[in-house]
């Protein structure tokens, strides 16, 4: 029995601590822990500092998306670790889309593709999964599919039904309550939510959030680097003997900040 856990997309500095708290209350429990960590550093893009300090949390494999090359010193360091990002990126992008890790003697391929409704035109996120399966031999597929139009999610789910372990929405940073098994039994939720700061604007200070849509001028966003209340979304699942789905539960857990700056769990709901 495999034991694995995919977060969604870890914003700033409270869904990295968020992430580490968590994980370290689960120390030990996970055979693989897979991260959307497109935002974790400042809300846009990676550092290599960050990185690190997301696999120092035990993070196995960090998955991207559309601010994936935010910061630019990550084209220095993307290729020397387990980082991704979608893989549908013309020939030729730094980085890779997808990475084969061996977990308890089972070949295990995770894959990022990016949807292009509202978002950059890419290649064909369902072809480049196809293509994808074609050259590569795996005993399990976990999909991290970033993509704005729950729409478009859904299909993909469909499609690749019966052919991926698990499906994976991110991007929206809005947890949804559809994970299920589809109907060739792949595992699938349209997002798995943000990991971060709670009441904001998908992990943002809200007033920004609110000027922007109000006057429709620019605004920079901002993390709320001391949030009084701190989330960790995302799905626990394990995989049995016979390579399927055995077991899953969506994960939202809410983390209060106390007078030293520590996080203790909040049991009680929002």
């Amino acid at each position: 029995m495999l034991r694995i856990a995919f977060i969604g997309d870890v914003v700033g500095r409270p869904g990295r601590r968020a992430l580490q708290v968590w994980l370290e209350e689960r120390k030990g429990e996970f055979d693989l822990v897979v991260a959307n960590g497109e935002n974790a550093a400042g809300g846009f893009g990676l550092t290599e500092k960050v990185v690190r300090a997301l696999l120092n949390f035990g993070v196995s494999v960090i998955t991207g998306g559309n601010h994936t090359f935010d910061k630019k010193e990550v084209f220095r360091f993307i290729d020397n670790y387990p980082i991704l990002r979608p893989a549908n990126y013309p020939p030729g992008t730094p980085g890779r889309g997808y990475i084969t890790v061996e977990v308890k003697g089972l070949k295990v391929l995770i894959v990022n593709l990016m949807g292009r409704v509202f978002m950059e035109c890419l290649d064909n996120p369902f072809r480049t999964f196809d293509s994808i399966l074609e050259r590569e031999e795996a005993d399990l597929v976990i999909v991290d599919f970033h993509g704005e139009a729950s729409s478009e999610k859904q299909a993909f789910g469909f499609y690749a039904d019966g052919r991926a372990t698990a499906v994976f929405g991110t991007h929206t940073h809005v947890q949804t309550a559809d994970l299920r098994l589809l109907p060739q039994g792949t595992l699938y939720i349209t997002d798995a939510g943000m990991s971060g700061a709670v009441n904001t604007v998908i992990g943002m200070e809200p007033q920004e959030g609110v000027e922007r849509f109000v006057k429709q001028l620019p605004v920079k966003f901002k993390v709320p680097e001391k949030a009084p209340l701190i989330q960790l979304c995302g799905v626990v699942f394990e995989v049995g003997e016979d390579r399927r789905v055995k077991s899953f539960e969506r994960i939202y857990q809410v983390y209060e900040r106390r007078s030293d700056g520590s996080y203790i769990r909040r049991e009680s709901s929002l």
